[in-house]
């Protein structure tokens, strides 16, 4: 199939997606519950879900469909959607923007292309490993050579120590410019769009990866897991521009 039938459709169900999720955004009357893992859930991140998984169904009946709130359906399939439909929901449910909708189409396992959209600021990021565009514009990371120079965000400051080795992290935030907690896919597409330079999550979840991995790649970007290895299927993530990728794999394990 043409991968501009794809492109299409993957834009079709962000759209649809953000105009289901507008209006929860800063509602009083939303609420969250609590999954099995004390992950919070919200109608808006149930419905977004449901509704483009009926568009896929319709779409391309063959097509397999991975989610963070409905689980797996076809998982062996040529082509496979993975679908966050809020990634970000604690951010969303204390109504800051910095969340988005993410969706991936993987062929072979691989992801092959990539969405981020952030439907309050009407930002629509796509990318497909060779270019990337954020709402119809080419974009591409930043050159930064040093960390000293760099702005480096995380999604959370107290997961690195749950998670990887807490010490390492620690010394290498201290030796950047600039740290924030701009995260979940909104940092990765800061990162893309050249805003900031290193974008890391030490724990990670395949919906939450796959979308990106296109994405920061089409911008120029590098993505690995946090030792350095392939991007996905993995448990972490660090994404930076190409000076100092290698620089952040080796300070966050040294030790």
């Amino acid at each position: 199939m043409p991968p501009d039938l794809f492109k299409r459709f993957a834009l079709e169900l962000a759209e649809a997606s953000g105009a289901f999720i507008r209006p929860f955004f800063a509602n009083p009357d939303l609420a969250v519950e609590l999954k099995s893992d004390l992950s919070p859930v919200t109608a808006a991140d149930r419905g977004a879900e449901e509704l483009m998984r009926a568009r896929i169904a319709q779409r391309f009946p063959d097509h397999g469909v991975i989610g963070e709130e409905y689980g797996v359906e076809r998982g062996d399939a040529e082509w496979v959607w993975v679908l966050d439909p809020i990634d970000g929901t604690k951010s969303f449910m204390t109504a800051c923007p910095l969340f988005g909708t993410l969706i991936a189409l993987l062929h072979q396992g691989q992801p092959v292309l990539g969405v981020i959209h952030q439907p309050i600021l009407g930002q629509l990021m796509i990318g497909d490993g060779t270019s990337t565009t954020l709402n119809g514009r080419p974009v591409r990371v930043r050159a930064c050579a040093t960390l000293a120079e760099a702005t480096v965000l995380t999604s959370d400051p107290f997961n690195p120590a749950t998670y990887q080795k807490g010490a390492a992290y620690e010394r290498l935030v201290r030796r950047a410019r600039l740290v924030r907690t701009w995260g979940d896919c909104y940092g990765y597409l800061l990162l893309s769009g050249g805003w900031a330079d290193v974008m890391l999550d030490p724990i990670m979840n395949p919906w939450d990866i796959a979308a990106l991995v296109p994405v920061v790649r089409g911008a120029g970007g590098v993505i690995t897991d946090w030792q350095g290895g392939p991007a996905y299927p993995a448990s972490s993530t660090i994404a930076a521009c190409p000076e100092l990728h290698a620089q952040v794999v080796a300070a966050l394990n040294e030790g």
